[in-house]
């Protein structure tokens, strides 16, 4: 027994000492170098392609099967440009020997290096690689591929073993010729560890990407982890950590570096994709978020949560070239964070449970967006409190006496105009925003709500503040913009609103009237900027003044001058209060074209009655008023009505909406005063010409010459 075991150990000694001796000898008894036509003829014959092996070919047999190449290469598909299809300067592979008496097999490293691949598509739409698809990927059937019980992993696959694949300064040329779209991979590394399965494979790739059309420049490194099943239909990334600079015109700055770490697990029996930990950085911005997608296929959809951590957002801007404007508080602009949970797919967007802080206002609710094609807008915000002043523009250091006075609804309008109408033609927007407290233009107001609608060119919007300086306004906008001239509509109303610290707020100084308000607005307009619909506004106002003081006008005063006037008697000048208690001023005025005539004007209070007509224009913000006002002579009783003095004290208003200019009217009131006699004296005097006359133009013919003359 023990005899045939030596002679069996002999045969393997001898076949063994064989295969070394061809190992070590059969390089130098035969050359590779020689089969390189028969090489080329059937790369030729396969593809139709010429293939150049233009450098040595080296060959290994102990302990490793393998090859290394020089220079080769693949020339491009017929009818396509002289570039070479693919290139690679050297390259090496080998396998094991010993193991594949086993069935096993045993690869190193797989090197390529220099290798350089030109794709291209041609205006018919035709890739230079569609010759060399096989011919099941080239047939296409409108079959379904019929389902499969899962089978078990291959052998010949668990029994594979690739020590590492190396590609060394490779290049990837894309140029779409339909499309227009040519783009560069360049210096393109990857750095692989054994592949096996199951087990952590250690993965370095870097590679630049140069877009000339877009004239921009990305550098890209890549390490992670990566972890294949047997069945290679899950695939674990761990520890990902990928880093770019991009360099374009179209960056601020010129130049956006970017970081991004994360964890991901993606899975294709299942369909399902998993992101966590991961954290994209740009400067100060760091965004973190956990995804999860399912069908990722078939029909994909993600959700998760998403947060910005706090930054600066004036900072970041500067840091990207972007200038930021002047605002009147230098502090503004300088906190911003947001968190939200995400749920997207290929075509929208929503985000839930939404809250942003901004400086010192928090905005919570939802907003979504569908159809990102043409976007499908939808929201419900509220803020707790935002100060708008401290974003407007710094307040020029001599201001202008004339400060604009806009309701909310003129303000949106105001805003609207500011945008294209393109623009605003294309918006598709339905949203609820609530602010708990604001102030603009130093006016306060507290329950603010504004409902926005938006699509085919029609917007439209209903807001209404609950407190206003003790008061409440409600107001509704409608704009126009499918025709060329866009058309604007406001309705609104103001309601016990105390005018007063209103315009006290709005303009930093002491008003010149005080009491409570009530107001209506409905007014319509045409034009493509804010002067343009000032100057067609045309509509209806209303106003009530209650209890109120008008300053800068003191009626008894003027009546008393224009007593003393008439009379010839000195001016009174002690009176100390240059003001006028009213207990109500009413009046309605027609808009035409921006000229607002009010034709109804009354003012009451203890001692006096009032009454105006006149005309402002809020093109030129003009004023042209005459006002009458009487002494109450007696008050009405049951039995007799109210008696007023008959002498009338003439007053025009001039000047403009913030320098009015108050003048008697003194040669209509001494007409008024002196109306009797002077229509007597003009009798007379006409009689007396008459006779004069009559001799020369006959009978009746003077009288009624100086008639139609007077």
């Amino acid at each position: 027994m023990s005899k045939l075991v030596k002679i069996f150990l002999s045969v393997i000694a001898a076949v063994f000492l064989i295969i070394v001796i061809a190992a070590f000898a059969l390089p130098f008894l035969f050359s590779p170098n020689d089969f390189k036509p028969e090489i080329e003829a059937a790369v030729k014959d396969k593809t139709g392609r010429e293939l150049n092996i233009t450098g040595d070919l080296e060959l290994s047999v102990f302990p490793w099967l393998g090859i290394k190449t020089g220079k080769v290469v693949l020339n491009n598909a017929p009818n396509f440009d002289d570039k070479a299809f693919a290139e690679v300067d050297r390259s090496s592979i080998k396998v094991k020997l010993l193991p594949l008496l086993s069935k096993k097999i045993e690869i190193d490293r797989v090197v390529l290096e220099g290798l350089s691949l030109h794709l291209v598509k041609n205006k018919q739409g035709l890739t230079n690689w569609e010759d060399l698809k096989p011919a099941s990927d080239k047939a296409q059937t409108s079959e379904a591929v019929p389902e499969t019980t899962p089978e078990a992993v291959p052998e010949s696959r668990k029994d594979l073993a690739i020590a590492g694949i190396a590609l060394k300064n490779a290049r990837v040329e894309w140029n779409d010729q339909k499309a227009g779209d040519h783009f560069l991979i360049k210096a393109l590394n990857l750095d692989t560890d054994a592949l096996v399965f199951s087990k952590p494979i250690d993965i370095k790739l870097d590679f630049i990407f140069d877009n000339p059309k877009a004239k921009t420049t990305e550098s890209v490194k890549l390490a992670t982890a990566l972890i294949i099943n047997e069945k290679i239909d899950r695939f674990t990334f761990n520890a990902i950590d990928l880093s770019s600079q991009t360099r374009s015109e179209s960056v601020p700055g010129g130049v956006l570096n970017t970081q991004i770490t994360a964890e991901m697990a993606l899975d294709l029996a299942s369909q399902t994709l998993k992101l966590s930990d991961v954290k994209i950085s740009s400067g100060d911005l760091v965004v973190a978020a956990d995804i999860s997608g399912t069908a990722i296929k078939d029909n994909p959809a993600f959700e998760g949560a998403v947060s910005i951590a706090p930054f600066n957002p004036a900072k970041l801007l500067s840091e990207w070239d972007i200038s930021v404007p002047n605002m009147r508080d230098a502090n503004a602009l300088s906190r911003l964070s947001a968190d939200f949970n995400l749920q997207a797919s290929p075509s929208s967007a929503d985000l839930q449970d939404l809250v942003i802080r901004l400086d010192d206002s928090m905005v919570k609710g939802n907003t979504r967006i569908d159809n990102f094609s043409q976007p499908a807008v939808t929201f419900n915000l509220a803020i707790d409190s935002v100060d708008l002043d401290r974003y407007l523009a710094p307040e020029p250091q001599q201001q202008s006496a004339s400060k604009p006075i806009a309701s909310p609804a003129a303000a949106v309008a105001a805003g609207a105009s500011l945008f294209p109408v393109e623009t605003l033609k294309k918006l598709n927007i339905n949203g609820l925003l609530s602010i708990d407290k604001v102030k603009v233009n130093n006016l306060s107001m507290q329950g603010f709500t504004v409902k926005l609608t938006a699509n085919n060119g029609s917007i439209n919007t209903n807001q209404s503040v609950k407190e206003l300086y003790q008061g409440s306004y409600k107001g509704t906008i409608g704009l126009n913009v499918r025709n060329p001239q866009p058309t604007l509509a406001l309705n609104e109303r103001l309601t016990n609103v105390q005018i007063e610290p209103l315009l006290k707020d709005l303009k930093g100084k002491d008003p010149r009237i005080t009491g409570l308000v009530d107001a209506s607005a409905r007014l319509r307009g045409t034009g493509n900027n804010a002067q343009a619909l000032k100057a067609t506004l045309t509509g209806q106002l209303s106003f009530a003044f209650k209890n109120g003081v008008v300053k800068g006008i003191n009626l008894q005063q003027i009546i008393d001058d224009a007593k003393s006037i008439i009379k010839g008697t000195p001016l009174i000048t002690d009176n100390p209060k240059d003001q006028t208690v009213f207990s109500e001023i009413n009046g309605t005025a027609n808009v035409t074209n921006g000229l607002i005539i009010n034709n109804d004007l009354t003012a009451n209070s203890s001692k006096l009655r009032v009454t105006g007509e006149g005309s402002a224009d809020l093109k030129t913000e003009q004023l042209n008023y005459k006002l009458d006002a009487r002494l109450i002579k007696a008050k009405a009783t049951d039995t007799e009505p109210e008696k007023l003095s008959s002498l009338p004290v003439l007053i025009n208003i001039n000047g403009t909406f913030s320098k009015p200019v108050y003048t008697l009217d003194v040669a209509n009131m001494l007409i008024e005063k002196n109306k009797e006699k002077i229509e007597q004296k003009k009798e007379e005097l006409l009689d007396k010409l008459d006779k004069k006359l009559e001799k020369k133009l006959g009978p009746g013919g003077a009288k009624d010459l100086l008639k139609r003359f007077f």
